[in-house]
């Protein structure tokens, strides 16, 4: 899988993606991950990237040339299955849009700054956008890391036991069970005798329950939808 980043600040992705699980499956070749200073492709003598609104308004706006030029350099010289720009307008990210995306094999992220970017931006070139959370960031940078790291520990081979990702909370739509380790008390403290039983049937049993209890109590409303499809 490839990841192109077109951004104002490529420094910003230096710690996140170079750590854990994001940096083994980098050594791994599993992925490749490469940011673009979006400055470096414009034409101004200042290396400008904004300028002001049509028919004013506060805030300065991405402009439509160097962005242009950014995606184009890239979308010639191999296919992408999306080109996405990171907005607060976009759908929300979950796991199930993470999984969609973990199966792509090159993937464009555009980081927005300022008031944002231009709208033919938008209209020609993006194929979707997406949120992390009802609310503003500086710029699409930290967001683009959240959609990275939720999608890069999909791939196969980037979890050693990739069980794991299949067991994680929001897929299924349900909060995870309970876990716990060592040692089986603590200040009084017991782990459910039910895990220690070594009964695998039993023990699956109980984390199903646990895992609807939990979504029922913590996410009603995600649990309303998971009672929604039982009856369809």
């Amino acid at each position: 899988m490839r990841i192109d980043i077109l951004t104002l600040f490529p420094q910003m992705f230096d710690g996140p993606l170079s750590e854990s699980i994001i940096r083994r499956a980098r050594e791994a070749g599993l992925v490749k991950i490469y940011t673009h200073d979006i400055r470096q492709f414009s034409t101004d003598k200042h290396k400008r990237v904004d300028d002001y609104q049509f028919g004013g308004g506060a805030g300065m706006v991405m402009m439509v040339e160097p962005i242009a030029a950014a995606i184009e350099s890239l979308t010639a010289e191999r296919h992408y299955d999306q080109i996405i720009y990171m907005s607060p307008d976009g759908q929300t990210l979950n796991q199930k849009t993470a999984n969609t995306l973990s199966l792509c094999e090159n993937i464009i992220l555009l980081c927005g700054h300022y008031k944002g970017i231009d709208q033919r931006v938008r209209d020609h070139y993006i194929t979707s956008e997406i949120s992390i959370g009802d609310y503003v960031l500086t710029g699409g940078e930290l967001a683009a890391c959240v959609v990275v790291d939720s999608v890069v520990r999909l791939i196969p081979g980037a979890i050693s036991d990739e069980e794991s990702a299949l067991s994680d909370t929001f897929q299924d739509d349900l909060l995870a069970a309970p876990i716990y380790t060592r040692p089986a008390e603590f200040r009084g403290w017991r782990v459910p005798d039910i895990l220690l039983s070594g009964h695998e049937a039993n023990i699956e049993k109980w984390r199903e329950e646990q895992a609807y209890e939990r979504t029922r109590l913590l996410r009603p409303d995600l649990y309303a939808k998971i009672k929604g499809k039982a009856k369809e």
